[in-house]
């Protein structure tokens, strides 16, 4: 606050006399003063509140604002200090105890570090601190995994082991499109167009995209809808009465169970994305467009769901290097 009073009163010293320069100064002060005393009487607890309403209005997730909500009450609870007074020492102190408590990975505490940071640049912007204490905490370094994809023949061996025709369009429209398992549940039969092989869903902050399936996934999907008895307008509903819209939950239980009967390595909704994004570049398509598709606002994002074929990478360097 001083800092920039101080910018203000430079500013203007060439514009005023001395003793308009002290009516500024003295103005100012008592206008920060009273601001200040202001944002003294908010709690820690309300400075939440204030944060996840903010991030209500920027469209995050109910799914997001729970993390948020989780991860900075944790932090509340074990630290005293007013969040205007907390500093980095304290910061990097309580990543380190959290981490060896919690005995978690460094992408976990990355995560919680992310969020927290999240808090305090939002409180910063708001000119409730002055700069925040996470600002000299960088990325924590996590290791570079490369995630296993689903290969055709697995594809096709959880198709033909399929017990309901539902599982089998939930496999395909995954397959197909990329989309999220929140995306997938929360489809209605209005958002799907047949002829033209193509659907509506609403990614994360509500962002409405178009994503598109294949030949497949339009046999299935026509199978099963025509296979309902229901009146239910959402896409996926339980197999047995009332036929509920299916939860997330459902869907990877089910999938879970089919990969483990057939003997498959951990097979779970995202791992479709996953795939489906490699399989689009190992073929060419654009990584532009696969972002898109998938509905990611940062192209690195996609990046990392894309794992490339080695074979590929090999091919590509015997072409243009060797």
């Amino acid at each position: 606050m001083e800092e920039k009073i101080v910018i203000i009163l430079n500013e203007m010293s060439e514009y005023l006399s001395i003793s308009q320069m002290k009516k500024l100064q003295e103005v100012i002060l008592k206008a920060f003063s009273d601001c200040e005393a202001t944002k003294q009487d908010i709690s820690n607890e309300d400075f939440l509140k204030l944060f996840l309403d903010a991030k209500k209005v920027e469209g995050c997730s109910e799914r997001t604002i729970q993390y948020y909500k989780v991860t900075i009450e944790h932090l509340l609870r074990n630290k005293d200090t007013p969040v205007r007074r907390v500093t980095t020492e304290e910061m990097r102190e309580y990543l380190s105890d959290y981490q060896k408590i919690n005995n978690c990975s460094n992408t976990t505490i990355d995560n919680i570090r992310r969020n927290i940071s999240s808090f305090f640049s939002w409180l910063e912007e708001e000119d409730y601190i002055l700069k925040s204490p996470l600002k000299r905490i960088h990325k924590i370094r996590t290791k570079t995994v490369v995630k296993s994809i689903i290969s055709d023949e697995s594809i096709e061996r959880l198709r033909d082991n399929c017990s309901s025709k539902r599982d089998k369009a939930i496999i395909d429209l995954l397959y197909s499109t990329g989309i999220r398992v929140g995306e997938l549940v929360n489809l209605n039969i209005s958002d799907i167009d047949l002829e033209g092989r193509e659907c509506i869903v609403y990614g994360k902050g509500n962002k409405e995209r178009k994503v598109y399936f294949d030949a497949k996934a339009k046999v299935h999907l026509i199978d099963y809808i025509e296979s309902r008895d229901d009146d239910k307008e959402a896409l996926f509903v339980t197999l047995d009465a009332p036929h509920d819209r299916l939860k997330i939950s459902g869907v990877e239980i089910r999938l879970r169970e089919l990969g483990r009967r057939l003997n498959l390595e951990k097979i779970h909704p995202h791992k479709f994305r996953r795939s489906m994004a490699t399989r689009a570049i190992d073929k060419g398509m654009p990584i532009e467009q696969v972002q898109k598709i998938l509905g990611h606002s940062q192209i690195d994002t996609t990046m990392q769901y894309a794992m490339v074929n080695q074979n590929n990478v090999k091919n590509s360097h015997q072409r243009y290097i060797a």
